[in-house]
């Protein structure tokens, strides 16, 4: 197992550099179980990625448009995402929503921080339960640990499994927002998130969008992986 660590400024300079290290980085292997199965990722062992200060705006990538790259996160789709993430509003087909997990520990998070003080290690919001494991596709974020340290609100994430092209950027952008509701709400500043994945990773219908953002012709990862049949 590599592990690999990131500091990053905001969110955008998190995505770029898991982006750019990923393409060097990264194990390329076929999907046997899962979203895409029979196609290939290019995935972190595991990663930890440290953003320092996630809510300077923008919080989607930036993508140069002389790139020609679409941004993968359209804009207005945070705000139509943040329902899912804290309410628990359901479309149908849906097995499942984070918030359907997350909206009633959100209130209860936010008490225990303004009633009981912030010198805790139990403000911990799960998502998921035994059963999640019997559907065709568990949730991928899985926990939101919090922390007040400073006067400020931190948060450290835990996905199972998550897109870094698409996933990634809307996904932390959806928590930041809600982290800022959580810190104005307890009374505190905004603060920090430290993100970890032991599946953090790229379908290889996306590796030459990937290169040609990074503006690289050879990343060391994907020379290996389009040069081998088998994983």
């Amino acid at each position: 197992m590599k592990l690999e660590f990131i500091e990053a400024r905001d969110l955008p300079d998190a995505w770029f550099q898991c982006v750019y290290r990923i393409l060097d980085s990264g194990r390329d292997y076929v999907i046997d179980r899962g979203s895409y199965k029979g196609q290939k990722r290019l995935e972190f062992d595991y990663v930890t990625i440290h953003i320092k200060y996630p809510g300077v705006r923008p919080l989607l990538p930036d993508i140069p448009p002389s790139l020609g790259v679409p941004n993968p996160v359209a804009e207005g789709y945070l705000e139509e995402y943040l329902p899912y993430l804290m309410t628990s509003a359901k479309q149908p087909g849906e097995d499942y929503t984070y918030g359907q997990y997350l909206e009633h520990q959100i209130a209860e998070v936010i008490r225990m921080y303004k009633e009981d003080g912030y010198g805790t290690n139990q403000a911990y919001m799960t998502v998921g339960d035994p059963q999640s494991i019997y559907l065709k596709d568990p949730p991928c974020l899985r926990g939101i640990d919090t922390r007040i340290r400073d006067g400020k609100l931190h948060f450290v994430v835990y996905f199972r499994s998550w897109d870094l092209w698409n996933g990634f950027p809307a996904n932390l952008g959806a928590i930041q927002l809600l982290k800022e509701y959580m810190a104005s709400s307890i009374g505190v500043e905004d603060g920090e998130i430290i993100a970890a994945s032991k599946g953090l990773h790229l379908y290889d219908y996306v590796w030459e969008l990937a290169k040609l953002r990074t503006m690289r012709q050879n990343p060391s990862a994907l020379n290996s992986a389009e040069g081998c049949d088998e994983n």
